[in-house]
């Protein structure tokens, strides 16, 4: 196996130690994510890439996805986790501006993101772009950080020499505007994350 998937993997594996050793375990939260939003259709979409934590929970269960991220850096990072575990032939990573994506109205029938909305400069033009592109009986779903996990993201970014940015708006923001859109949301939660289940209400 080539020595830069490997290096990835063992980087990876390293960050997921860190994680548990906090309390948080990525792949448990992932699955849990994944669990909540079943039954997924049709075609699906991952908004924010990241290092594709998600997007391999999502490979590793079969499903066949577009993914992207505004980082080519980070999409490198995750097609070479995907690599590691057989799996990134699942997935077609793109560079897109969440904000402007070149996907046409309606591409999608179930749209991701998770643990992206808290980076967001504008969060409600990136949601509004993600409405514009799913379809009329499409599924949205989002995920941050609760209260809880936050605190473990900003020790985990101090014992690093790093600081969490983490933006005003939050996901019981998103929530209140998704209403006023007219979606219908279910929101569900555990220790560590907040999710919400969006869909269009049928006029």
């Amino acid at each position: 196996m080539d020595n830069e998937i490997l290096e990835n993997n063992k980087r990876y594996l390293e960050r997921k130690k860190l994680y548990k050793d906090f309390g948080y375990d990525i792949d448990k939260e992932r699955d849990s994510i994944l669990e909540k939003a079943k039954p997924l259709y049709g075609k699906i979409l991952e908004a924010g890439t990241g290092k594709g934590y998600f997007s391999l929970a999502l490979a590793k269960q079969g499903y066949s996805f577009v993914s992207f991220d505004i980082s080519q850096e980070e999409l490198h990072f995750a097609e070479l986790n995907l690599a590691y575990y057989g799996v990134d032939k699942n997935v077609c990573f793109k560079v897109e501006n969440a904000e402007h994506t070149s996907f046409a109205d309606e591409s999608f029938d179930v749209i991701f993101s998770v643990n992206t909305l808290h980076h967001l400069r504008n969060p409600f033009q990136v949601i509004d772009e993600l409405i514009r592109i799913l379809s009329q009986k499409g599924k949205l779903i989002l995920g941050d950080f609760t209260e809880e996990g936050f605190r473990i993201m900003d020790k985990i970014h101090t014992l690093e020499g790093r600081t969490h940015e983490v933006r005003k708006t939050t996901l019981l923001d998103i929530e209140s505007y998704l209403v006023k859109k007219g979606f219908l949301v279910k929101k569900k939660e555990s220790v560590y994350q907040r999710v919400l289940l969006a869909v269009k209400e049928l006029m």
